[in-house]
């Protein structure tokens, strides 16, 4: 379990990439590999990965060809950072919104609004995850726990379209004051509203 507080920001040393499966050699905040062990759970982006091992600050971790078809994981370069969170332990506080580490799909950046000591993010989704977002809901991006601000249904002419605000920490803390349009980042959607919305679709299709 994850609670989409991100701990920090971990640079990709070096891939090895074989058929459909890449191995990431990571290098790591010293403060976020104490008490790491091998076979620990820790989100990458959002998608959870076992450490496979490790040598001081720096993490090995594979990623399957399920992996690569539903993240932004399969697409990111020796260099680049990515968002890091070690799995909650009990009692730590639940600063965002429980999530899972299962990334459902991709959400393309598609316009971004600058203002003031934060910026407005507007994100793209496959039509089928819409009817799971919802006006101040949660939502996971890249592994961060977010409000959702606002949502635009789509139609026959365009897909469901999501926006989220950063104050000046979260784009400190994360990627996400990297990402420029045209960027993809990972979905998590939330469990409990998509438990409800589909439960309630069950119901409505029974009764005709």
């Amino acid at each position: 379990m994850f609670t989409g507080i991100v701990q920090g920001t971990a640079t990709l040393v070096s891939v090895t990439d074989k058929e459909d499966f890449r191995t990431f050699e990571m290098a790591l905040p010293p403060e976020l590999c104490e008490g790491l062990v091998t076979g620990a759970s820790v989100a990458h982006n959002g998608a959870c990965l076992t450490v496979t091992a490790i040598e001081g600050s720096h993490v090995w971790v594979d990623l399957m060809r399920e992996t690569l078809r539903l993240t932004n994981l399969g697409a990111v370069e020796v260099g680049d950072r990515i968002n890091i969170e070690r799995a909650a332990r009990f009692g730590d506080e639940i600063g965002g919104h429980a999530m899972s580490g299962h990334v459902v799909c991709m959400a393309q950046l598609v316009e971004l609004e600058e203002a003031p000591n934060n910026r407005r993010l507007w994100f793209e989704v496959p039509a089928a995850y819409g009817r799971f977002l919802f006006d101040k809901g949660y939502v996971g991006v890249d592994g961060i726990s977010l409000t959702i601000g606002e949502v635009r249904p789509g139609d026959v002419t365009a897909a469901p379209r999501f926006c989220v605000n950063l104050i000046p920490e979260t784009l400190a803390r994360t990627t996400l004051g990297d990402r420029k349009p045209g960027d993809y980042v990972n979905i998590e959607i939330d469990p409990q509203t998509q438990a409800i919305v589909e439960t309630v679709e069950r119901v409505l299709a029974s009764r005709g």
